[in-house]
């Protein structure tokens, strides 16, 4: 816990461009206590926790690495409360597939499923011998996918974070994440990938994939607030130093929202290698 508040401190902090020296006046600490918090070797007061989050435009729960509960709710969000049964249905996604293929369970794997949603993957994945750890920012996906994970009779271990400002501390031998990081700003996506990068193990495998901009596909989500498509080719960039088993570009057709449209998407599987397995 302490390393992942370290982490968030110091993440916003660079984020609105203070040095340690302008937190701690801010808030009134020596600029030590400000560098101790980031590396992890002492927390906040409770009492300073309010002054932090003010200087750093934040609340108190995104200081430490949960959802913002007053975040405003997504259009997913009401199709999850509406929709009888599962928004998205419950088989699992192509993707699911490859990742056994390229990482299969012959022996304890640790996956993270960023951004669940209702859980369809994550208890495929859970099925089918890996330890799952999943998370996502709606309350409602959550409770589906809990419910989805009692009646399979399997152990998934849920929890609720925003991505934006969850950061991991642990490490995993697969992270995987469909249809979610167009909800990532350009300027964050080098440190969160980062991130995520540094806490799988070597040998481990990331599986994501992004909505593209392609100026020939208009769609109605490009109207919508808070969403970023990517440029075409740019998730590969972030993986030149691991081992690309597979990516590449599909268009296809989507009825989500129940208007009929396309999108373009790149998925990448990429594979971290040392010196030493190369």
């Amino acid at each position: 816990m302490n390393h992942l508040i370290g982490n968030n401190i110091y993440i916003l902090r660079k984020k609105h461009g203070l040095t340690q020296e302008q937190l701690a006046e801010q808030i009134n600490v020596s600029f030590q206590a400000v560098s101790k918090w980031e590396t992890g070797n002492s927390l906040p007061d409770i009492s300073t926790l309010p002054l932090l989050a003010n200087a750093l435009h934040c609340n108190i729960d995104s200081l430490l690495g949960y959802a913002a509960e007053q975040r405003k709710i997504t259009d997913y969000e009401e199709r999850y409360k509406t929709t009888e049964g599962y928004y998205w249905g419950l088989q699992p996604s192509g993707m699911c597939y490859e990742i056994m293929k390229l990482c299969p369970p012959t022996k304890p794997r640790r996956l993270l499923d960023i951004a669940c949603g209702e859980g369809k993957n994550a208890v495929f994945f859970a099925r089918n011998g890996y330890h799952v750890t999943a998370f996502d920012a709606v309350p409602i996906a959550l409770e589906k996918a809990k419910r989805f994970a009692d009646q399979a009779k399997t152990e998934v271990h849920f929890f609720q974070a925003d991505m934006l400002d969850f950061r991991l501390d642990n490490e995993f031998d697969i992270i995987f994440c469909s249809g979610a990081l167009h909800y990532i700003p350009p300027h964050l996506r080098k440190e969160i990938l980062e991130n995520y990068q540094k806490h799988t193990t070597c040998g481990g495998l990331h599986a994501f994939n992004v909505f593209v901009r392609k100026p020939f596909i208009k769609n109605p989500s490009d109207q919508k607030k808070f969403r970023y498509k990517w440029i075409s080719g740019e998730l590969f960039t972030y993986y030149a130093d691991w081992l690309i088993p597979s990516c590449g570009e599909t268009i296809f057709d989507c009825r989500s929202g129940g208007i009929p449209h396309q999108h373009c998407m790149d998925t990448l599987y990429a594979v971290k290698k040392s010196e030493l397995q190369l």
